[in-house]
């Protein structure tokens, strides 16, 4: 590893507070949470711990259901993953600069655009990835547009 490389190391690890699990405790479960603020927290089989990393890492976050992303201008603000030998549930949060309706309609247009089943159900899309994988787009009135929370699921 070059010096550079291994400088730019230390404020980052200088900033986790990360604790092994030695033994590891059998858990094979995983769960990670992550807000706008940069705030990471994970809890692994080997090793738990927080991370910060730039606030601006979230809201430029990249999604992809099938092909289809969040609405332009949209900002990733917060997710949480937890995974186990049952399967795995994501929540990701989001802020979108149009009306929950316009945000909904879009989704609608490109998850048919890319053959993807979805529906509109009350204040939420619904449908299935192509991997048969169920997911829900909950969205409402927010702050300069809309907000909303996507989660999917899928079996272990």
């Amino acid at each position: 590893m070059n010096r550079s490389a291994f400088l730019l190391l230390v404020p980052l690890l200088a900033a986790c507070n990360v604790h092994s699990k030695n033994p590891p405790d059998g858990n094979e479960n995983v769960s990670i949470h992550a807000d706008d603020s940069g705030h990471i927290a994970f809890n692994l089989p080997i090793a738990e711990g927080k991370v910060k990393v730039p606030a601006g890492m979230m809201r430029n976050g990249n999604f992809d259901i099938d092909g289809v992303k969040l609405m332009p201008g949209s900002s990733v603000t917060g997710f949480n993953v937890n995974a186990g030998k049952q399967g795995a549930t994501v929540d990701m949060s989001f802020s979108a600069p149009a009306s929950p309706d316009e945000v909904r309609s879009y989704f609608l247009g490109q998850f048919k655009e890319q053959g993807v089943e979805a529906a509109l159900a009350g204040d939420s899309v619904t449908g299935k990835s192509k991997d048969g994988s169920p997911f829900l787009i909950h969205v409402s009135p927010g702050p300069n547009g809309a907000k909303g929370i996507i989660s999917i699921q899928s079996k272990g």
